[in-house]
């Protein structure tokens, strides 16, 4: 219900798009409800040309890191909606939804041998490699929940690509990849002939923050004419070493070692001025039941937790879409109110303290809580640039956020742990071979800057691509006008907007 409304039941919906200045890997997934856990596929942009800025694989193996889910996934949503609570008296005591999981973790669909469904280990998915070839790994993370941590035994990948994007190549043994994340990994089978591991792990926060199984999966990597009596062969894969569960730094030093390719023609743009600054605080908070002015928090009844963007919680329109509202206005008796999205939190307050993840009554964030639902909207003039710093916060979880705007790839600037300083952490801003992603993973108790040229008219739907957490509400939409639009810089004149 943002750049359009769903595809009808009993309907078919033609997609035309340019992928001019694209190569490497991309997907498409479901957008409603929690329904891209199945419904997702992989796009292959390959250069016209046939050439590489790296030398070109033998082979391309599409990986994709996915969840199995054994659970009503429209209930699911319904329950995260609200407030992660289920109305399913079946539920628990206290209808708490943290039982509200995926089965496992795959790899290309298959749940790997970890697994035991049937009295017999599940097939693992096989990758057939040949001694001294490259293999080029389109790995991707469609996964709703988790991060996950992608490691192949006994052998390193130099990535090459991310988001469609050519990166500096960068060598590792752990790639770090997020929900609506995609990299391009080179992987030369030069290890002894033999059978490895591939293995898909998520992590999590520690406690205080709540806990969730931890999901993995194995796939395999097989070296074809392997000698049948060699010594190393006769036993299980060998695995390799997966860092902890709980071992967020790993991801963040991962995210943190990538850089881009200089000389993009959008850089010069960015360095010289920047037109919009938002900082916007990713969290959860609290409403009221039933729309009351006040209520008891704290973990109380009486409130309804929700996620949001500077304590604003979207809330999704339900007659037409924002972009067909934007231009055809009211019609057939549909009316939409807006709010702007406002450039900075509410309040300011140490949003990285540890003691503000456990929800207990009378604390420091029962005083944070407060939060609202709307429609919001930022507008931006045609070309203009944009910084927008994403600040993760501890209220009710230290969860990193694995932010994805529709419509634009923007660099990614910079990264850190704690509360952004504008005075100390402009400084370490790359402006020289920045990153360029649709998908920032803002860091556990840290943050991140982007910068983007608003230059494609529409409306794009921001959002963290934890599906807990857009269901919850941590969305919002950017709304870019065309320059020749006479209200290119106003508010639309059919849409009543009410100002934060």
């Amino acid at each position: 219900m943002i750049t359009q409304c769903p595809i009808q039941p009993n309907t078919t919906f033609t997609y035309q798009f340019h992928v001019d200045g694209q190569e490497g890997t991309l997907w498409w997934h479901a957008h409603v409800s929690l329904l891209r856990a199945t419904l997702h596929g992989i796009i292959i942009i390959r250069p016209k040309s046939g050439s590489y800025p790296f030398q070109k694989p033998h082979m391309e193996v599409p990986i994709v890191i996915g969840e199995w889910w054994q659970m009503d996934l429209m209930k699911v949503d319904k329950d995260f909606a609200n407030g992660g609570v289920s109305d399913d008296p079946g539920a628990d005591a206290t209808g708490d939804t943290r039982g509200d999981n995926p089965a496992s973790a795959t790899i290309n669909g298959k749940l790997g041998d970890l697994n035991n469904c049937s009295g017999v280990a599940e097939d693992n998915f096989v990758m057939n490699v040949e001694y001294g070839k490259t293999y080029m790994l389109r790995l991707v993370n469609a996964a709703l929940f988790s991060e996950y941590y992608f490691k192949v035994a006994g052998h390193k990948f130099t990535v090459v690509g991310a988001d469609a994007n050519y990166i500096r190549p960068y060598t590792t043994d752990v790639v770090a990849v997020a929900p609506g994340e995609t990299f391009d990994i080179l992987m030369v089978a030069d290890a002894p002939p033999c059978r490895y591991y591939m293995v898909a792990k998520a992590n999590q926060p520690p406690l205080p923050d709540p806990q969730i199984p931890e999901f993995i999966s194995n796939g395999i990597v097989q070296y074809k004419n392997t000698p049948s009596n060699a010594d190393n062969c006769r036993h299980e894969p060998l695995m390799p070493k997966m860092p902890d569960q709980h071992d967020t730094l790993a991801s963040f030093y991962f995210h943190g070692n990538l850089s881009g390719l200089p000389g993009h023609p959008l850089l010069t743009q960015i360095k010289d001025h920047v037109n919009e600054h938002l900082l916007i605080s990713l969290g959860k908070g609290t409403i009221c039941k039933g729309n009351k002015p006040s209520c008891k928090r704290g973990g109380s009844n009486e409130s309804i937790e929700v996620a949001y963007m500077n304590n604003v919680s979207f809330s999704y329109p339900e007659k037409m879409s924002l972009l067909e509202a934007r231009q055809y206005g009211n019609r057939n008796g549909a009316s939409m109110v807006l709010q702007d999205l406002p450039s900075r939190p509410p309040r300011s307050f140490n949003f990285t303290d540890p003691k503000l993840i456990p929800v207990v009554p009378g604390g420091e964030l029962e005083r944070l809580e407060p939060s609202r639902k709307a429609t919001t909207v930022r507008r931006f003039a045609h070309n203009a640039t944009v910084e927008v710093v994403f600040q993760s916060t501890a209220t009710m979880q230290s969860d990193s956020n694995p932010m994805h705007l529709h419509g634009h790839d923007f660099f990614v600037l910079a990264q850190g742990h704690g509360n952004y300083n504008p005075v100390r952490d402009v400084r370490r801003y790359n402006l020289v071979d920045p990153l360029l992603k649709n998908t920032v993973q803002v860091p556990r108790l840290g943050w991140a800057a982007i910068r983007f040229v608003a230059d494609n008219p529409g409306a794009w739907f921001l959002h963290c691509h934890f599906e807990f957490h857009i269901a919850m509400g941590m969305s919002t939409v950017f709304s870019e006008r065309p320059s020749s639009h006479p209200s290119a810089m106003g508010q639309e004149p059919y849409i009543r907007t009410d100002q934060a």
